[in-house]
């Protein structure tokens, strides 16, 4: 094989494998790779309907593999991918949609691609824009991508939409507006080339004619007398490339099934016979046409094998970095699983802890608890109705029983400080449970941010568990200790603020407006005394309680998630058999195939790009 054949059949192979891998669906948008498909060039079949596009394609395979009929007959561009084979080796097809199946029979080709049609339009006159996409292999072609698109129109016939025109023109636009398509221009001879819908599009998005190439169809057809010198000489429309001739077979050929090598020894025969063309004869014709597309295609190649090397280096990049995100497999034995399993839960645990600390936000939440949530909780407190002066009275005259107070109501402080002091086991019972949704909004947050963690999720499900269980346990010990807190408070009054009680009211009292001792022990502004007292005494707790009630939840909760959130799992980790410990690495089936194609996809990149680099090498 030449080093021509082999460049062009190298770019012919990526193009396939491009398409297998899916890299390549017809819609550039949806298709992460689809730059590379495309950067490689490929040829498009252009024409008017009857203009004898199919014909052309059959010539150049050697094959009758094409439906035909009156009317539209193509409605989804046909991607053909021909590879030349060994003289030796059986020729066969394959579909894309069909995979591992070689077809020898191109009766069941043209029916599978009327059928594939179908499929997707319905038996209407409808088009598609997906392609079906052919492989043919053979020892008598040439390499080369060849797209046959829908024949252009210019009216709408039954079972059309008013759109079709439009719908077509857009369809093919698609492809030729490509820089890297070559254009294979059809036209009729029998017609006027300035009439040509396929010209006519081809001047539009190649005006410079670069990508174009001319193909007359239909010489034989022509009047007598006439020719068309004029165009296959450049005179009456010229291209930067020459016009080729073809001379397809009759419909009575057809109907009689002639052999394609047949057909194209009576093509050689008609030119080299023909007063007209006799002096074309030698540039002429379908096997000429297909030579002359892959001479221009080595051209092509070689111009941008910098820049397709480029792209294809940026491709493997991005592969290896996608790789790297979904994780090598796993290995089979249980110590790697275990090494496994432990590093992926630290990768975790750092990222938990850097939420914690101002790495990642979210540990300020915590902070605002303490800081806004728990003193306007505190400020709300009923104390006002629990220390007005008819709740006193009552708490301070049942406190005494029958024998009423001397001095001081020690049973009466004491009930209404315990009763009050009772208000604070919301407030705190209310930031350890804000605290803990924080830490558990934490772990949901750290679990979904470790990547490594996403190819896993029966372990991500049994470490959410796990976690969950564990700030259960430090928000129960948390509760448990600002409790203790509010009950400690309770349970031992400050000695000194008894032991001011009697100076105080000594300083309250005014000797020359003195009322009786019984007066002044049950009048209002005694137990207005009693009241202000006692606010003191709480706002004093509550000043404490601010400070200790925080400290104690941080060395409850918050430290305790840091320093062991996951030393029950590790410990339950350790007892798991290997069977166990492979259920918890049992990867998403989605995440497996996504790494698969990815493996698939370096592979083809890698070796394309030292092939490349060979052939390069090898001019």
């Amino acid at each position: 094989m030449t080093s021509m054949e082999s460049l062009i059949g190298l770019v012919n192979r990526i193009q396939q494998a491009c398409t297998v891998l899916g890299d390549y669906g017809g819609d550039a948008d949806n298709n992460a790779f689809s730059s590379l498909w495309e950067a490689l060039p490929s040829v498009a079949v252009v024409g008017g309907q009857s203009s004898g596009k199919s014909s052309v394609l059959e010539s150049i395979v050697g094959r009758d593999f094409l439906p035909r009929g009156s009317g539209i007959v193509t409605r989804r561009p046909l991607v053909l991918q021909l590879h030349k084979v060994d003289g030796k080796a059986k020729e066969y097809a394959e579909f894309l949609h069909m995979p591992g199946q070689k077809i020898t029979d191109y009766a069941f080709v043209r029916q599978e691609i009327q059928n594939e049609t179908d499929r997707v339009t319905g038996k209407t006159k409808q088009i598609s824009p997906i392609p079906i996409h052919l492989s043919i292999y053979s020892p008598h072609v040439v390499n080369l991508t060849l797209i046959d698109l829908p024949g252009l129109t210019k009216v709408a016939v039954e079972g059309q939409p008013q759109s079709i025109v439009e719908d077509i023109e857009n369809m093919v636009r698609s492809y030729v507006e490509k820089p890297n398509c070559i254009i294979l221009a059809i036209s009729p001879a029998n017609q006027d080339i300035a009439t040509s819908d396929a010209i006519k599009l081809s001047k539009e998005v190649d005006p410079s004619g670069e990508r174009t190439f001319g193909v007359l169809t239909k010489l034989d057809l022509m009047d007598r007398g006439t020719n068309a010198l004029d165009v296959l000489e450049g005179r009456s429309y010229r291209l930067q490339h020459p016009w080729v001739g073809v001379v397809n077979r009759s419909q009575a050929d057809i109907n009689k099934n002639v052999d394609m090598i047949v057909a194209r020894r009576k093509e050689s025969e008609y030119f080299e016979t023909s007063p007209d063309y006799g002096h074309l004869a030698n540039k002429m014709g379908s096997v000429y046409l297909a030579k002359l597309l892959s001479q221009h295609l080595e051209s092509v190649i070689r111009a941008r094998i910098p820049s397709i090397t480029s792209l294809i280096n940026k491709t493997i990049e991005e592969l290896e970095s996608e790789m790297n995100q979904i994780g090598r497999p796993i290995a089979l034995d249980a110590g790697a699983q275990l090494y496994t399993i432990l590093e992926l839960c630290r990768a975790f645990d750092r990222i938990f802890k850097e939420h914690l600390d101002g790495g990642r936000a979210g540990g300020d939440k915590i902070y605002n608890v303490f800081d806004n949530q728990l003193p306007a909780a505190l400020r709300k407190l009923p104390f006002d109705r629990h220390l007005s002066l008819q709740n006193v009275r009552k708490v301070v005259s049942e406190a005494d029983g029958y024998q009423p107070h001397l001095i001081a109501p020690e049973q009466g402080y004491r009930r209404l400080i315990e009763g009050a002091l009772s208000y604070f086991r919301g407030p705190a019972e209310a930031s350890v449970d804000a605290v803990h949704f924080v830490l558990k909004e934490l772990v949901r947050k750290s679990i979904a941010e470790t990547q490594e963690l996403r190819r896993f999720p029966t372990l991500q499900a049994e470490l959410a568990a796990a976690t969950s269980e564990a700030l259960e346990r430090f928000r129960e010990e948390s509760k448990k200790t600002a409790i203790r807190l509010v009950d400690m408070e309770a349970s031992y009054l400050t000695v000194e603020f008894f032991r001011r009680l009697p100076q105080e009211m000594e300083k309250a009292g005014n000797p020359a407006n003195q009322a009786t001792p019984n007066e002044d022990r049950y009048g209002e502004g005694h137990y207005r005394r009693i009241g202000s007292n006692v606010t003191s005494y709480i706002g004093m707790v509550s000043d404490t309680l601010r400070n200790t009630i925080p400290k104690a939840v941080v060395f409850c909760q918050v430290r305790q998630a840091k320093l062991s959130l996951l030393n029950h799992f590790y410990t339950q980790i350790g007892k798991k058999e290997a069977k166990q410990l492979s259920q918890l690495l049992d990867e998403d089936p989605a995440l497996m195939e996504r790494r698969q194609q990815c493996a698939k996809r370096l592979e083809l990149y890698k070796a394309a790009r030292d092939e490349i680099d060979s052939v390069s090498w090898a001019r």
